[in-house]
């Protein structure tokens, strides 16, 4: 059973990726690359998850694919994929939380989201989906060059949210981000499914 917070908290922070995205670099080069092995190769050596969180760190595109291609001239047109194609690594929402945010706004809680994301990735894909226009503000890695679970992150959300820590809900997939999140007095949350979410908002005094 979820706990009820000693404090009401009066915002909610989300995570982006597997909270409200369902984020995967699969989803993009299994459209790409047809066999299962050469995919798995791929994804575990030239295009990687470790890679990737580069740019969430606030390396830029060109820095990132200049290097990589020079590695693995053969895979060129893939890496160039990673960078034309990057919205269909989330092509779908998580099953839930886009609801669970819609029924917050309609209640007056103040929305915020705490991202690891990309700044030029974030460019392109913030605009495209009209559910972030229910977000105050946003603090994304790529643009601050400092990404979960470092807490100078969670400083800059504090400050530019404009809440004390005790008053912040946050959600994030990471338990990591969460334990983060928890040592600067937020009220975190581990996020694993939109029902188990909505039962602690809902304990939290945020739904009914």
């Amino acid at each position: 059973m979820p706990e009820t917070a000693l404090v009401r908290p009066q915002a909610v922070v989300f995570d982006i990726g597997k909270v409200l995205f369902d984020w995967n670099l699969r989803h993009l080069f299994e459209k790409l690359i047809d066999d299962p092995a050469e995919l798995d190769w791929f994804l575990a050596n030239v295009v990687t998850d470790q890679w990737h969180f580069q740019c969430d760190d606030g390396r830029t595109l060109d820095e990132m694919l200049r290097e990589r291609i020079a590695l693995y001239p053969d895979h060129a047109h893939l890496i160039e994929a990673y960078r034309a194609r990057f919205n269909e690594t989330l092509p779908n929402e998580i099953p839930g939380t886009h609801a669970l945010v819609r029924r917050l706004a309609g209640r007056g809680v103040p929305l915020y989201a705490l991202t690891n994301f990309g700044a030029e990735f974030f460019t392109g894909f913030r605009p495209v989906h009209s559910i972030f226009e229910l977000f105050g503000d946003i603090v994304v890695s790529g643009d601050e060059r400092v990404a979960k679970p470092d807490p100078r992150i969670y400083a800059i959300a504090e400050q530019r949210f404009g809440h004390a820590p005790e008053a912040l809900f946050f959600t994030d997939d990471n338990p990591a981000n969460v334990a983060a999140a928890h040592e600067r007095g937020w009220q975190a949350h581990l996020f694993t499914d939109a029902a188990t979410l909505e039962a602690q908002l809902t304990a939290s005094g945020l739904l009914d």
